[in-house]
């Protein structure tokens, strides 16, 4: 009988009662830590699809105003000096040279650069002939 008491001492758990429903506890306590981060980590995914898909219009929409500005002729840049609410962005153009104009587009707040050019724009004629450097020859 002895050998009998020794197999049924050993098949017993040799934890005490509880254990393992603390096992069991624990491994979901970290099953759910692990969702949850996962889940956090989903969202912000998509928070940053989102603000991507956004500046990517924002930048659509700024590049079709430059495209436009770059057709304007000398004098409607002249009228644009400075800076000003142009559509949902902010302009800002400067004349560095006399030929020679720096187009800024900036997002509503004016403190985010979305793009930037320079363009060249000839003197006028008649402002060469009426005192420019070629009048004088």
């Amino acid at each position: 009988m002895r050998s009998h008491d020794l197999r049924a001492r050993s098949a017993r758990p040799r934890f005490p009662n509880g254990v393992a429903l603390l096992e069991v506890l624990v491994a979901i306590t970290i099953l759910a830590a692990a969702g949850s981060a996962i889940v956090a980590l989903a969202t912000e995914a998509g928070n940053a699809v989102a603000r991507a898909r956004a500046t990517e219009r924002e930048l659509r929409r700024a590049s079709a105003l430059l495209e436009a500005i770059a057709l304007w002729p000398r004098e409607d840049l002249d009228r644009h000096l400075g800076e000003r609410r142009e559509g949902s962005s902010r302009l800002r153009v400067d004349r560095p040279a006399q030929t020679l104009y720096t187009i800024v587009l900036l997002d509503s707040t004016g403190r985010r650069e979305l793009l930037r050019t320079a363009l060249y724009r000839p003197e006028p004629r008649d402002a060469t002939a009426q005192g420019g450097p070629d009048a004088q020859r």
